[in-house]
């Protein structure tokens, strides 16, 4: 294959860097600037895989005991058939299950404790199509039988009330009865069967589910308030969650995880954004060591430069074999800090684990923090940009000196030649 000459020269000028000095594949300098490209890369790509594995883990155990879309009563009122309105969702494609459900807010109390809780009636026959709880843990909602009143609550809420499987715990209802004595909330005493775990306090401290009869009429609903979605894609559910708004009418209410949770979601985007242009900078000084790398070799070539020009080389050409040099140093260490970081990321798991042993500390002592383990799971949309960016900054860094490279006088630079 004929490549172009600048190709040829700009290549040879990045192995053996200054004329005479060889010292292997590629020149100290040229080598210290790689280094750093391929530093800042790979710690690019290491930072966000971690950050993306904490958000995977606490997305996953956030929607082990939520939906990923919830379609509701505009009012709050029961739907008029949930059948027909789940089927109207699962007419998108993405959409892989559905669910009824009765959400509430009340009180859940026992003795002198009393604690705010979201009161979720849920068909448990159901709810293994769109919660992993009802996977993992179907014995434990199976409990839930419509007319025994029982519930199952999350174990820091049962901690806090003091309350033990078979003990009795009330349930308070904020919309009660109308009498001459002024509103009376509605009370009911239910036989606590079942605590899960999921390890994301919000839910396990303020979430109680019940039957969906049974919370029919604690609530004195007709039935359904809403119905759960589950998606193929997680991280399509805030565009799905649009789509169905659309389609599904003004009387239906329709929300998506992220939005459920958007205080938590925001402040991990804004984050990943943050860390992004702050370790971006790294590899930005990194272009900027290539560029005074390539001010020196265009220094060192002035008489190559000039004799090149005396043999019928343009300035573009001249101008092509540095921008050649300095993108190949670019593309080389963008290459190496990519295939660093991915090693580190996908080995993370032994990585760390081998790092605490040696030194004997702990990172992430169990004692202290829900996530015990470094997660990691690099993904495409991070990676992708990080690349494509690096390599512009490494051809930006090329056109200044590229550019005094070709501005060379040859009489000027083979005049004490």
């Amino acid at each position: 294959m004929n490549l172009p000459y600048e190709w040829h020269i700009g290549w040879r000028y990045t192995r053996a860097g200054r004329a005479g000095r060889r010292n292997g594949f590629i020149s100290f300098i040229s080598g210290v600037s790689m280094l750093g490209i391929a530093l800042g890369v790979a710690a690019l790509v290491i930072v966000l895989s971690v950050m993306n594995g904490f958000q995977k883990e606490v997305r996953d155990r956030m929607l082990s005991v939520i939906a990923h879309i919830e379609v509701m009563d505009a009012g709050g009122n029961a739907l008029a058939d949930w059948r027909a309105t789940a089927a109207a969702a699962q007419r998108d494609p993405r959409v892989t299950g559905a669910a009824p459900y009765i959400h509430a807010q009340g009180l859940v109390g026992r003795g002198e404790e009393l604690r705010f809780s979201i009161v979720r009636g849920i068909d448990p026959a159901e709810e293994g199509k769109v919660t992993d709880l009802a996977r993992t843990q179907g014995e434990l909602l199976a409990r839930l039988k419509p007319g025994e009143w029982n519930i199952v609550v999350g174990v820091e809420l049962a901690r806090m009330l003091g309350a033990r499987i078979g003990d009795k715990v009330t349930v308070i209802s904020p919309s009660g009865q109308t009498t001459p004595a002024g509103v009376v909330p509605r009370l009911k005493q239910f036989t606590l069967v079942g605590v899960f775990d999921v390890g994301h306090y919000e839910y396990d401290s303020a979430l109680a589910l019940i039957h969906l009869d049974d919370a029919a009429r604690l609530f004195r609903v007709e039935g359904p308030t809403g119905v759960q979605l589950r998606l193929a894609n997680v991280h399509d559910a805030r565009l799905v969650g649009q789509e169905l708004q659309a389609t599904m009418g003004p009387g239906l209410l329709v929300r998506d995880w992220t939005r459920t949770n958007r205080n938590w979601y925001d402040a991990v985007q804004i984050e990943k954004r943050l860390m992004f242009i702050i370790l971006t900078l790294i590899v930005a000084v990194a272009a900027f060591n290539l560029v005074s790398t390539l001010v020196m070799t265009v220094t060192d070539k002035q008489s190559d430069i000039a004799i090149l020009r005396t043999l019928g080389a343009s300035p573009r050409s001249i101008m092509g074999i540095f921008i050649v040099q300095g993108a190949t140093s670019g593309i080389i260490g963008t290459l190496a800090g990519l295939v660093l970081g991915l090693g580190v990321a996908f080995n993370i798991d032994v990585i760390v684990p081998a790092i605490e042993r040696a030194f004997g500390v702990a990172f992430l002592p169990g004692s202290i923090y829900v996530i015990s383990r470094m997660p990691s799971q690099p993904m495409a949309a991070d990676i992708v940009p990080v690349a494509v960016i690096s390599l512009l900054l490494s051809l930006a860094a090329t056109l200044y000196p590229s550019w005094r490279a070709s501005r060379v006088n040859p009489a000027e630079a083979l005049r004490y030649e």
